[in-house]
């Protein structure tokens, strides 16, 4: 399956797998492995070691840890048949239990252990922040972990979940960024490239809640030429592209993290949080929501708030994340709430395309309360949403008797104004 022409062969199974199961990559690496082990042990039609490599392929299994998983699995399918053969049903029933009793261990440890070893104290505590712990001339080195397409086939353009293991010497909180930087030197001058910042996409305890990894979600940057009718590779981007074609073991070179303005305020649980992004600009909330919402930390033990999200994308096929923001609707209805924005498949009031600044306008008298009433609002993606999320901001502030720099100034001052644009 790293065969190019049959994975392009089987893109349209594949892609649909990978949009589908994004969970499945959440949890352990013990976990999957065990999980993987079980799948290809139990020796029923369908679960072999080549739907196990497929599995593996999906999820973004390292080599090593599925090639150790259907292994350890194909040797129990074969106890399990070998048991049946010698004694009959009893003995399969004997090999069965031989075999959850190895792997099950796994899926009896309980997930939802206390997560506080990485917190200040108290937890609410931004003095300590790490910030700009590495640099460019000393920075540190992560291995990917997996690397997963996350959209479907239908999306616009490619967008990738990277994992990547540092060791646990990277420390970083939920809202900064990570500077990469790619191998290789510039064609123009021979000199290193430079370092590219991407919004970190998981909690300070990372996807494991280890806290040895980090996320990052990257969208391929590629550029069609209308002359050629083709992607001019030469103006691909270096770095996007060299993240989504990492492997497993691959090496990044990171520096940061950095930035402090996209923290999470947490002294006072009642806060809310507006939250709006288009594209990869999802990046941060991912971090919001895992920490308020999946986690048990102290901040979703305490937090009595309201998370609204509003994410802007052309299609359903290239919504990232969805699974993850609708089992947090499911389970706090009362204090997560989500909206989109899909320009490709709804409408604004005015019968044009839906952006997201036109998803935030039909609440504006709601989002404009919470910001008088303390709500801390956040805009990361395309910049290009700005001026008209402002333009409808100063709208309704002139139509209370506001006036709107002065008012905005006001939240700037009061930092409840969060931009991180691109």
């Amino acid at each position: 399956l790293r065969n190019e022409g049959l994975k392009k062969f089987m893109s349209p199974v594949l892609d649909r797998a990978a949009k589908k199961l994004p969970q499945l990559g959440v949890g352990t690496l013990r976990k999957q492995w065990a999980s993987l082990a079980t799948f290809v042990g139990v020796p029923f039609p369908g679960t072999g070691a080549w739907s196990g490599a497929m599995a593996a392929f999906v999820l973004g299994l390292p080599t090593a840890v599925a090639l150790s998983s259907i292994f350890a699995g194909v040797v129990f399918a074969g106890l399990i048949m070998t048991s049946i053969s010698i004694n009959g049903w009893k003995g399969g029933a004997i090999a069965f239990a031989l075999m959850f009793a190895t792997f099950g261990s796994e899926f009896l440890k309980s997930d939802s252990g206390k997560q506080d070893f990485l917190e200040a104290d108290p937890y609410w505590d931004q003095s300590t922040i790490p910030v700009n712990t590495y640099k460019n001339k000393a920075p540190a080195t992560g291995k990917v972990v997996s690397t997963k397409r996350i959209v479907g086939p239908k999306a616009t353009g490619e967008t990738c979940h990277i994992i990547i293991d540092h060791n646990g010497d990277y420390p970083y909180w939920e809202g900064q960024s990570m500077g990469v930087i790619p191998p290789g030197t510039r064609a123009k001058d021979g000199k290193p490239h430079a370092v590219r910042l991407y919004s970190i996409a998981s909690t300070r305890y990372g996807d494991d809640m280890t806290g040895k990894t980090a996320s990052l979600c990257v969208r391929r940057a590629t550029y069609w030429c209308p002359e050629l009718q083709a992607e001019d590779p030469a103006k691909k981007g270096i770095c996007s592209n060299f993240l989504c074609d990492t492997q497993a073991g691959d090496e990044v070179t990171m520096t940061g993290p950095a930035g402090k303005v996209m923290l999470m305020p947490e002294e006072d649980p009642t806060t809310d949080y507006i939250m709006v992004a288009t594209g990869t600009g999802i990046a941060p909330y991912r971090g919001f929501v895992r920490r308020l919402f999946e986690e048990q930390t102290p901040a979703a033990a305490n937090y009595k708030g309201e998370a609204w999200l509003f994410l802007g994308v052309a299609n359903s096929d290239a919504l990232l994340y969805d699974d993850e923001w609708q089992a947090a609707k499911s389970k706090y209805p009362d204090n997560f709430r989500l909206d989109y924005a899909l320009s490709r498949e709804q409408t604004n009031k005015s019968g044009g395309k839906m952006y997201i600044q036109d998803k935030v306008e039909e609440y504006a008298d709601e989002v404009f309360n919470k910001l008088e009433n303390g709500a801390h609002i956040y805009f990361c993606g395309l910049k290009g949403m700005m001026p008209g999320i402002q333009g409808m901001l100063k709208t309704v502030a002139e139509s209370k008797g506001l006036n709107y720099d002065e008012w905005l100034k006001g939240l700037k001052a009061k930092k409840q104004w969060h931009v991180e644009v691109y």
